[in-house]
């Protein structure tokens, strides 16, 4: 992999975060290239990464060994059009959400060498997680080069079948965004008990942290560790209860469900082209 040419289409936000962390891992600028149509986007990437940045796809894909497809899913379709003649034996991962491996395969008008991938926003601070899919026409090399590029911004899963990417998104894709509910919660809550904005913040993220970090170092179930912290008659076990009498876990449940079940319905509309 060491002269491995990688093109980014389009220098969003996910995109920048993963050519940061390649080049972070020792991949050179020269590797790296970004077509994208804003000019101000492409002074952007040029300046702040280094890396080349040009307009045209053909500039860009032409003598790459792997494209990376970095647009909103609603770019995606005209995209493949675009890109469906400059394709000779290039890997082809996807990071656009909602859009399937094989919907992707089709507009490319039958290109096999395809890998999706669903990223999270926490891969902008390189504490993400991807999960990866590809079928049986993928080698196992391109698997591992897939994987190798999405790890630049955290950790990589494998789901056997593409379904299981619906989970993936409905857990980590959209998780990040309860994580920063229950934040929310927490801080109203501190600022209701009295303390200032700047303690209710520093309170709920560095409790967020440190339990995360807790329940990742440690083997035992995260039922385990919340018990242990949950002393009979105790402040804990008092909201604990008052969250059980709510169903707050029971909701929680659902709305996961419900984002599982909108992913599905997405795919089902973008990919219907």
């Amino acid at each position: 992999m060491d002269n491995m040419q990688i093109t980014f289409i389009g220098g969003g936000n996910m995109a920048s975060a993963l050519i940061s962390g390649l080049l972070q891992q020792g991949y050179s600028a020269k590797q790296l290239r970004v077509v994208e149509i804003s000019l101000e986007a492409r002074e952007r990437l040029a300046q702040g990464l280094g890396v080349s940045v040009v307009a045209e796809l053909a500039d860009g894909v032409l003598s790459c060994d792997v494209i990376l497809l970095a647009v909103k899913p609603q770019q995606l379709y005209e995209l493949t059009q675009k890109l469906a003649p400059l394709l000779s034996n290039q890997l082809v991962i996807s990071i656009a959400a909602g859009i399937r491996a094989f919907d992707i395969v089709r507009w490319l008008g039958g290109y096999q060498k395809v890998v999706r991938a669903m990223p999270n926003t926490p891969s902008l601070v390189r504490c993400g997680v991807t999960g990866l899919y590809a079928d049986n026409n993928v080698s196992d090399s391109d698997k591992r080069i897939a994987e190798t590029i999405l790890s630049a911004v955290g950790t990589t899963l494998w789901v056997t079948e593409e379904e299981g990417l619906h989970a993936v998104t409905a857990i980590s894709g959209s998780g990040p965004a309860y994580v920063f509910y229950f934040i929310e919660a927490m801080q109203q809550a501190a600022i209701e008990l009295g303390l200032t904005t700047n303690q209710a913040r520093q309170l709920s993220l560095e409790t967020f942290l440190g339990a995360s970090k807790l329940a990742s170092m440690s083997e035992e179930d995260a039922a385990v560790l919340r018990a242990r912290v949950t002393s009979k008659g105790g402040t804990t076990e008092q909201a604990i209860l008052s969250m059980e009498k709510n169903e707050i876990k029971c909701k929680i449940i659902t709305a996961i469900h419900a984002a599982n079940q909108r992913s599905h319905t997405m795919s089902e509309e973008l990919g219907g082209k």
